[in-house]
C-alpha cells in the first residue's frame, strides 16, 4: 500500500504535468504548482485530521505566491489550448498532495517500518507499468539515435533525478510532516533561477530579483521559528562567546590581547 501510494505521486503524476507543458508556459506551471501546499494542508485536514493551517503560514504562502507572479508575470498569456494545461497543473498538484499525505499517513499507521530507499525503490517500480503504457499508447516508437548529450541526460534524470531525488523526498517526508515538504514547489523554482545565473550566466532582471527575495521572505515566515526564538538562541551564542573569552583571558592574557587586535582589525 505504501510502494503504490507514493507511486501516485509518478505515475498518472509525471505524465500528466508534461502533457499539460505543452499548453502553458514554464512560469505558469511553477506558478500552479505553487499551490501545493494549500493543497497538501487539506488533505492533511481530510486524511490526517489536523489542521496546518495557521494565519502566519496561510499570509506565507500567499506572500510566495505572488513572489512567483512576480517572477513569472512575464510568461502568462492565455488561449483557449491554455485551459488543458491549467486543468493538467490543478490535477498535477492533486495528485501529488493527496500521494504525499496518503504515504505520511500509511506510515504512521503500518507497523512495518519502510525506508526512504526502498519507498522510492517500490514507487518506481510500481508506476513502471502505468509509465510504459504510457509509453506505447503515445509513441510505441524507440529512438533510431541517441546523441551522447541525450543520453547523459537521461543517465543523470534517471539516477539523480528520479532514485536519488525520490529516495530523499521520502527520507524527508519521513521526519517532517507534508506540508512542509511540499514547500518543494515553492522552492524549485527559486533554486533554478539560482543556478541559471551562477552555472549559465542567465541575466537576472529587477522584476525576478524582487520575486526571488519574496520568496524567500515567505519561506523564512514559514518556518516554525520567531524571532524572539532567534534573537534568544543568538543572545546565549553571544554569552557563551564571552564567557569562553573571559576564560582564555584568565588562563593567557597575551593570547587573549591578540585576539582582540584581530577583531579590532576584522572590524575596521
Amino acid at each position: 500500500m505504501i510502494y503504490f501510494a507514493a507511486s501516485i505521486g509518478i505515475f498518472p503524476n509525471m505524465p500528466v504535468v508534461y502533457w499539460s507543458a505543452q499548453f502553458i508556459p514554464s512560469g505558469l506551471v511553477a506558478v500552479i504548482f505553487a499551490l501545493s501546499p494549500f493543497v497538501t494542508g487539506l488533505m492533511t485536514l481530510l486524511l490526517l485530521k489536523q489542521n496546518p493551517f495557521t494565519l502566519k503560514k496561510v499570509l506565507a504562502l500567499l506572500l510566495a505566491l505572488i513572489g512567483l507572479v512576480v517572477i513569472f508575470y512575464h510568461q502568462f498569456h492565455f488561449d483557449f489550448r491554455s485551459v488543458y494545461g491549467i486543468s493538467g497543473i490543478l490535477l498535477s498538484c492533486v495528485l501529488f498532495s493527496f500521494s504525499s499525505v496518503w504515504v505520511k499517513k500509511l506510515t504512521e499507521q503500518q507497523a512495518v517500518n519502510v525506508d526512504a530507499f526502498h519507498q522510492a525503490t517500490g514507487a518506481l517500480l510500481f508506476s513502471l507499468p502505468g509509465l510504459l503504457l504510457s509509453w506505447w499508447l503515445m509513441d510505441g516508437e524507440l529512438p533510431q539515435s541517441v546523441s551522447v548529450k541525450s543520453a547523459g541526460s537521461i543517465v543523470y534524470l534517471a539516477i539523480v533525478g528520479s532514485l536519488v531525488g525520490a529516495a530523499l523526498f521520502f527520507y524527508i517526508l519521513q521526519r517532517l510532516s507534508a506540508s512542509a515538504v511540499s514547500l518543494i514547489t515553492l522552492m524549485t523554482p527559486v533554486l533554478a533561477i539560482m543556478l541559471g545565473k551562477n552555472l549559465a550566466d542567465e541575466e537576472l532582471s529587477a522584476q525576478t530579483l524582487i520575486g526571488v527575495a519574496l520568496v524567500l521572505v515567505a519561506l523564512l515566515f514559514y518556518s516554525p521559528f520567531s524571532w524572539k526564538g532567534i534573537a534568544s538562541w543568538c543572545s546565549q551564542k553571544l554569552l557563551a562567546g564571552l564567557q569562553s573569552r573571559a576564560i582564555v583571558a584568565e588562563e593567557n592574557p597575551e593570547s587573549a590581547l591578540q585576539d582582540a587586535r584581530d577583531d579590532m582589525i576584522r572590524f575596521k
